[in-house]
């Protein structure tokens, strides 16, 4: 894929806008490239390429909206598209909830973009593939793993002067592991923006030996246990939360944010004072695009958890100007402080206590406490006087994060997550986590 440049992006989007006889224009151009290589059973199965292009244009009459997407990019299709949007404008009904487009402003980069991954050909793929079947052959299992790197660049602008350039490059790599008589399975993520910081023989490695050390697990009862969950497994429970500090579902009452007799909880201690959660678009470990594309508006830094105390929400713009706050960008990462002792160190520390490798199959119970369920999968030990002494089955549990940050005894080093919106979650260790019963999956 040709990757547009910034004067090419700016150029179309003014043709688009000076097209435009709406009250109003909006401009959005996403350009990918996503390489991919799959394999099962210690094999390749499928490599593929995907490339695509596509500008989106809405236009605003009064509070009637209407929205056309393309991927072609000569003046013809551009104004087609334009004259498409605007008769879906007319049509539409008026939207209660308009907000007029944002004003001008300016957008500082973000480190989204590194040379070495946007260099990932089908070779380095191949070679990613190759390092961890070779690993599980010579140990005797059988390995399944997905790698998938993208390279791309957003635009946003509109009439009112914005316009914004962003380019970004990221990759991911999950890899299981198991035994050739399926007793015994191991499993490794990784994300990165930077390719530099991606090794595919170590991530493997730590597929197999969790699992070549699962074989033979015991079952142990249900009930509450000390849990040393590792940032994968944090991450899946804890993303339910990161994706409802909403004000308007909290002033609205549908939201574990909610007061009751109506209100938030903004400004109340939540959590343990161990607990810190920002979002930061220029975080080097999780960048994100400087701007929300849905407001087109600039992100900032800004604390939501500190100490234990919720210090901000996050606000449409609608729901800003009806409870009078300043509307900013909304959020596009989630990051959570956390300790500098590895996982070993946790493990060390707990007297007895389980050790989970992954969550997996979580499903909301009830969204005003947070609470829900899932499963542990590839990976679960058991642990006394500090050591692990024997792989465990799996667990159903039933839990809120909300409960979780409150059960801290020790947090460790964090990990990256996610290929749209991050987050980054330390390793955790919790005290009276509920697993409600036993699971046959390995």
């Amino acid at each position: 894929m040709k990757m547009m440049t910034q004067e090419e992006a700016k150029r179309i989007c003014d043709r688009v806008i000076g097209f435009s006889k709406a009250d109003e224009c909006r401009v959005s151009i996403q350009g990918t490239r996503a390489g991919n290589i799959r394999y099962a059973q210690n094999s390749v199965s499928t490599a593929g390429l995907n490339q695509d292009t596509q500008l989106s244009v809405s236009v605003a009459f009064g509070k009637r909206q209407g929205t056309a997407t393309i991927n072609e990019f000569d003046d013809k299709s551009l104004e087609k598209a334009v004259r498409r949007a605007e008769d879906i404008a007319r049509l539409a009904p008026e939207n209660p909830e308009f907000m007029p487009a944002a004003s001008k402003q300016e957008f500082k980069a973000t480190p989204t973009y590194f040379e070495q991954t946007a260099a990932i050909d089908p070779d380095y793929r191949a070679e990613v593939a190759l390092q961890s079947i070779s690993l599980a052959k010579k140990n005797k299992l059988v390995a399944a793993g997905f790698f998938l790197d993208t390279l791309g660049f957003e635009v946003i602008a509109n009439s009112n002067g914005v316009f914004g350039f962003q380019e970004s490059s990221n990759l991911s790599f999950s890899c299981t592991a198991r035994t050739e008589d399926g007793r015994g399975s191991g499993w490794v993520t990784r994300t990165a923006n930077d390719a530099r910081l991606f090794d595919p023989r170590e991530a493997s490695e730590v597929a197999i030996e969790k699992a070549i050390r699962s074989v033979d697990a015991k079952a142990l009862e249900p009930g509450r246990y000390t849990v040393v969950l590792e940032p994968a497994a944090s991450s899946d429970i804890l993303n339910f939360m990161f994706n409802a500090f909403d004000a308007r579902q909290a002033d609205e009452g549908r939201s574990f944010l909610s007061k009751k007799g109506g209100g938030n909880r903004l400004g109340e201690k939540m959590f343990d004072e161990q607990v810190n959660i920002w979002t930061d678009p220029w975080n080097a470990d999780a960048p994100v695009n400087p701007w929300d594309g849905a407001s087109m508006q600039a992100r900032e830094r800004s604390s939501i958890v500190k100490n234990g105390k919720i210090e901000s929400l996050q606000y449409s713009n609608f729901w800003a100007k009806k409870q009078g706050v300043a509307a900013k960008g909304r959020a596009g990462n989630t990051i959570m402080a956390g300790g500098t002792k590895s996982t070993e160190e946790l493990i060390a520390s707990t007297k007895k206590g389980i050790l989970v490798t992954r969550t997996w199959y979580i499903r909301s119970v009830d969204p005003q406490s947070l609470l829900v369920t899932g499963l542990t999968r590839d990976g679960t030990f058991y642990i006394e006087n500090g050591k692990v002494k024997h792989p465990v089955k799996n667990f159903r549990f039933n839990e809120s994060p909300v409960t979780m940050l409150n059960n801290i005894d020790d947090l460790g080093k964090t990990q990256v997550f996610g290929d749209g919106r991050k987050s980054v979650v330390p390793a955790m260790k919790l005290r009276d986590f509920n697993f409600t019963s036993l699971s046959d999956a390995v």
